[in-house]
Parts: C-alpha cells; sequence; structure tokens
C-alpha cells in the first residue's frame, strides 16, 4: 500500500514529511541491513538537505549501513563541494561521517555488472513493433553490496520516458551505455513532442522491465516539488510510488494553454551549466509552439553544449528525428542518447532524403555564451544575450510571445487541437 499524501493546491509541511519517513520505515523491516540511497543530482529542484537529514536521523541509527549513489546517467561527475550543496551536509572524501556519497562513474567500463538481457521478441511486444533487438541489461554493481535499495527523487515531465522518477533512477541513472542509448533513442523514435507527459510509455515499460531483473529489493521516495514547496510525498515500490507521484506531477507541472506561442523566451536558471541539461527549455515549450515559431534558450552563464557529448554533438549537429533515421547507416554508429537528444533540442521536422532538404518545425536559438560560429555550425539558431532584455518580451502574450521564468521544468500544451498561433 502507498504511504504519503499530496494535493495540487497545499504544500506539505516538515512535520507531515517526517511522519511519512517514519511510516514508511516501519513498514520495512530494514533494521540490521545494509541500505543504499540513490538521489538525484544537483539538475534537479528537490529539498534533498532536508531528505538527507530525516533520513540520517530516523533510519540511521536501525541500520548497520546507510549510504548514498547519485544517480547521474551520464551527467558529469560530482565534486565534494557540489556534493555538499546537494545533501546539504559537509561532504569530505566522498564521505560524511560514517555516511558514503558515491559518484556514479559511468564512464568506467568496471562499474558494470550485467544483469541479463530483454529479449529482441519481448521488446518487440513492448514497443509496439518499433524495436526489435536483444538488449542487454547492465547495472552499478555498488548496488549488489546492499541488503536493500531506496529510490528517493522527484518526478517530473521528460522528454524520454513521460514522466521522470522510479525505476529511471536505475535507467539511465546508475544504468550501462546499452540500455540508455536504446532508452533513449526509442523515446526520439516516438519524439519528445509524443511522449513527454504522456503517463506511462512504451520508455517507461521497457525500464520498468529491466529493473525487474534487478536482484536486490527495492522501494522508493516519489515527490513532486514546486519552487514553492513540496506538493507530494510517497512511498511504495518503485513503480506504485511513481504512479501516484505522476498523476499529481500532471496536475502541477503541465500548464495548458489557449493558444500556441510565436516566440517563447526559455530563461534557464544556473542548475542547467551546459545545453545538454538546458535543453529543457526547449523539450517543455515544444508542444505549445506554433508552426515556424520560434524558443530560445537565454542562459547567459552556459558556454559549453555538453561537457560529456559536446565532441560527438559537434560531428553530428541538431536535426529533427528523419534526418536521421533517413540517413542511418550514416549515423548508427554513434550512440543512441546522444542523437536523442539532438532530436529533442531540434524538435519535429522533416527531411527529404532526395535533396537533402530538412525543415525544422520550428526554429531553436542560443542566447547563450556559446559562440556564434559554434552554433551556426550544430545547426541552431544564435541570439547574442547581451541584445536580450527580458522586460521587452514580458507582458506580451496577446502578440504570441511568452517569457518562462525558471524555464525546464513546467510543460507547456494546448488545451484543444486545431487551435491556431495568434
Amino acid at each position: 500500500m502507498t504511504i504519503g499524501r499530496g494535493a495540487a493546491n497545499a504544500y506539505l509541511a516538515g512535520d507531515d514529511v517526517r511522519q511519512i519517513i517514519t511510516q514508511a520505515f516501519e513498514s520495512r523491516k530494514l533494521d540490521g541491513k545494509r541500505v543504499i540511497i540513490l538521489i538525484p543530482d544537483g539538475t534537479r529542484t528537490m529539498p534533498m538537505p532536508l531528505m538527507f537529514s530525516l533520513f540520517n536521523e530516523i533510519l540511521r541509527p536501525r541500520v548497520k549501513a546507510l549510504d548514498y549513489l547519485v544517480a547521474l546517467g551520464t551527467h558529469s561527475v560530482m565534486s565534494d563541494q557540489q556534493l555538499s550543496k546537494l545533501v546539504g551536509h559537509t561532504v569530505v572524501n566522498g564521505k560524511v561521517g560514517d555516511t558514503n556519497v558515491f559518484n556514479h562513474h559511468w564512464e568506467n567500463p568496471a562499474t558494470f555488472a550485467n544483469l541479463g538481457t530483454i529479449p529482441a521478441a519481448e521488446i518487440s511486444k513492448i514497443t509496439n513493433g518499433r524495436m526489435s533487438q536483444d538488449v542487454p541489461v547492465t547495472l552499478n554493481k555498488l548496488i549488489l553490496n546492499y541488503d536493500h535499495i531506496i529510490i528517493c527523487g522527484p518526478v517530473f515531465p521528460h522528454e524520454v520516458v513521460g514522466f521522470s522518477g522510479g525505476n529511471k533512477y536505475f535507467f539511465p541513472g546508475i544504468g550501462g551505455a546499452e540500455i540508455i542509448n536504446f532508452t533513449h533513442w526509442l523515446g526520439a523514435v516516438i519524439t519528445n513532442y509524443e511522449v513527454i507527459g504522456a503517463g506511462y510509455t512504451p520508455v517507461r515499460a521497457v525500464i520498468d522491465r529491466a529493473a525487474s531483473l534487478i536482484p536486490v529489493p527495492a522501494t522508493c521516495f516519489s515527490l513532486v516539488v514546486t519552487h514553492d514547496g513540496l506538493a507530494g510525498f510517497y512511498y511504495d515500490t518503485a513503480p506504485e510510488a511513481w504512479k501516484v507521484a505522476s498523476a499529481l506531477s500532471a496536475k502541477i507541472h503541465i500548464r495548458w494553454v489557449d493558444k500556441l506561442y510565436k516566440r517563447v523566451l526559455s530563461v534557464m536558471p544556473e542548475m542547467y551549466d551546459d545545453l545538454w541539461t538546458a535543453g529543457k527549455g526547449m523539450y517543455k515549450m515544444e508542444p505549445a509552439v506554433a508552426d515556424g515559431g520560434e524558443v530560445v534558450i537565454y542562459s547567459p552563464h552556459i558556454d559549453e553544449v555538453s561537457y560529456t557529448h559536446g565532441k560527438i554533438i559537434d560531428e553530428i549537429g541538431y536535426h529533427c528525428r528523419d534526418y536521421f533515421l533517413k540517413q542511418w547507416e550514416k549515423f548508427k554508429r554513434y550512440p543512441g542518447g546522444v542523437v536523442a537528444h539532438s532530436t529533442h533540442v531540434k524538435g519535429l521536422g522533416t527531411y527529404d532524403a532526395a535533396t537533402g532538404v530538412e525543415k525544422p518545425r520550428i526554429q531553436v536559438s542560443l542566447a547563450t555564451r556559446i559562440p556564434e560560429e559554434r552554433c551556426r555550425r550544430i545547426n541552431l539558431g544564435y541570439i547574442d544575450p547581451a541584445t536580450i532584455k527580458i522586460d521587452e518580451w514580458r507582458n506580451r502574450e496577446d502578440e504570441g510571445v511568452l517569457v518562462v521564468p525558471r524555464a525546464g521544468e513546467t510543460l507547456y500544451r494546448l488545451k484543444q487541437k486545431g487551435a491556431t498561433a495568434p
């Protein structure tokens, strides 16, 4: 049974959170066990310091070990200083007292254990025939040293899987390259436009199937967070906690608009430090932009496309899905996760293989410190960020212009199909 509560128009107090955590741990026989908690990195809005303190207070005295593993996916490894900010306690050499705060070293093949394979026939069934291949399931072998795994992370609309959270903290959180690349490319083939905020998706089904191969028992805290407070907090198995949280996230994190916009200024917060993460300013806006419109990703602090995958993106650029699908022999050697990111940032479009002409549905421009030459080379527009005066963009919704402050977590969607741009 799911433990927790939430509402679309109220926030939980600290005592509510403490009560839910206490009740959750009383429902599980964790005394004397070694427990590891999977947590997000700094690119997610979440009251992690509060969670860390309460887990230390309520759970630590009862268990043999309580450690943390940051589910980085393929994001940059975090320094002690960054980890300290994340958990709200001083981290020295990856430790807070006797508690380890581990980075997920996705870049090191020795990190992983092979848990098995999802066969091609099953993949074909799950994906409705879109894909048909064996998918190896590899995962950070560190979790095999523990008796119980707890996932603790927020739920938001997500471009690859529909809504984030739950078993996504395994894949891609601490998963190997094969399943990361497969699931991200599957999401890209379906398209961000169709997947984001869509509930239970084929990508989620693959992730849940992969998680079923994990031999260690796991439970999950799913949070529904806004910048004003914690709206929902649930504990159960990962699929069940995620199910309740994603339903509340759909009420809170999706903003339904009456008309499509011509231009959108996505103002990105500093927790996104490269375009790889700040691309969410496009993902969350694409369904609310009219054909021929433009999304401007405004982030004067960003000076890099991707700290991890920048070299590959420089080679392939940003293109719509069909650009890659119709030239697959040329691009199949590249990691599916990187190609997927390319299509997510570019959005819907068409590609004529006979003429080599690509026609994106909308324009995506960067107002960052990434130089104009590089923006053009990777097939994105460029605007000098110094020329952006946010006040000149505000209060122009009637003209089809929208400013989205602190973009990246709220999804914008059109209320009714068939509406036209103002």
